[in-house]
């Protein structure tokens, strides 16, 4: 295979090298990538912006991470966001930090994911920077959508009488890392064995391509069902929910039996000896929606696919509480990844 080293090019050499194929979609893109700076016009639309950073070793593993894939995850992590607050993502930068142990052609793996995350939810490409790292490969990506006045959600709206939804299933993308993470010890002894992943595509479809829920977004959209708090589920049920909580100072009562979980996740948990209800609330990455609308909504919300209602809040003096299958209540506890502990 062709390895072209990086320093080839040079830094703008290299950005116009992987940027050139990206086509811009979006009306409010003025200026994309090639200028000192973007121009982008909202006219009156309120702007979102948010911001995330991947950093090799931490947030994800090339032992096993296709360049492609972690491309494509990492755009669509940050759409995600913008679609956490009822907005739709428009455009993104992204800045990179590699060492000289990438090529050319594997930096062109990782844009390729990106343009495809970006054709598949329209967002243009608008800038970013490329550095040398000494730890790995770095990626800092910066996502700009935009929200309508009165329907942006944020996450301090819910009330103590609002129903409490998901969206998809949860648990699924923590079960796809455990696999992957038993399969590397695996390598790691003998490196002629083969990983098994029969029968497991979906939890490894959950970690190594999530996809953003714009589908429920514009779902919610059509029914006119705006959530009165809703963020998405990165680290864990259990922490998203605190923070909802925390924001909005209300309780909450989460039914453990309404949790949706997919069956293969259930099978890998059960394989590995774990709690597929304890990786349902913490396990992260799952990039579904974790909303609250109002209780006059239910008729509305309760015939919807792929939307599960698995609690209700409650007044704050009651606590954040897990009922169990047999009723008994469980505090609630923010168990979820962080990567600064």
């Amino acid at each position: 295979m062709q390895r072209t080293e990086i320093s080839k090019y040079g830094e703008f050499g290299l950005i116009k090298h992987l940027t050139e194929k990206f086509q811009i979609v979006n009306p409010s893109t003025l200026k994309g990538v090639g200028d000192d700076a973007a121009v982008l016009n909202y006219e009156n639309k309120k702007v979102l912006v948010t911001t995330d950073l991947l950093l090799e070793g931490i947030h994800f593993d090339l032992v096993y991470v296709p360049l492609m894939h972690l491309g494509y995850k990492a755009a669509v992590v940050n759409f995600s966001d913008i679609y956490a607050m009822n907005g739709t993502p428009k455009q993104m930068t992204i800045s990179i930090g590699v060492s000289k142990r990438f090529s050319v052609e594997d930096l062109e793996q990782l844009y390729a994911g990106i343009e495809l995350a970006c054709k598949k939810y329209g967002v243009d490409l608008i800038g970013g920077d490329t550095s040398a790292s000494l730890t790995g490969l770095i990626i800092s990506i910066t996502c700009i959508g935009e929200g309508e006045e009165g329907k942006i959600v944020y996450r301090n709206g819910a009330k103590s009488t609002d129903l409490i939804c998901v969206t998809g299933d949860l648990g699924s993308a923590y079960m796809g890392l455990q696999l992957l993470e038993r399969e590397k010890v695996v390598f790691a002894a003998n490196n002629e064995a083969q990983p098994d992943f029969e029968e497991r595509d979906y939890i490894l479809q959950r970690q190594l391509k999530p996809e953003a829920r714009k589908d429920i977004v514009e779902l919610l959209r059509a029914k006119e069902i705006v959530p009165t708090a809703m963020m998405d589920i990165s680290d864990g049920l259990s922490s998203e929910l605190m923070h909802i909580c925390s924001q909005s100072n209300v309780g909450c009562r989460v039914y453990e039996d309404k949790i949706p979980i997919n069956y293969q996740a259930v099978v890998m948990a059960e394989e590995l000896n774990m709690s597929i209800v304890t990786a349902a609330l913490n396990g992260g990455e799952d990039y579904e929606l974790l909303f609250t609308v109002a209780l006059e909504d239910y008729d509305k919300i309760v015939t919807l696919e792929g939307i599960a209602i698995v609690g209700h809040m409650t007044k704050p003096e009651l606590g954040l509480q897990l009922v169990g299958r047999e009723g008994e209540e469980i505090e609630l506890r923010a168990q979820g990844w962080n990567s600064l502990s």
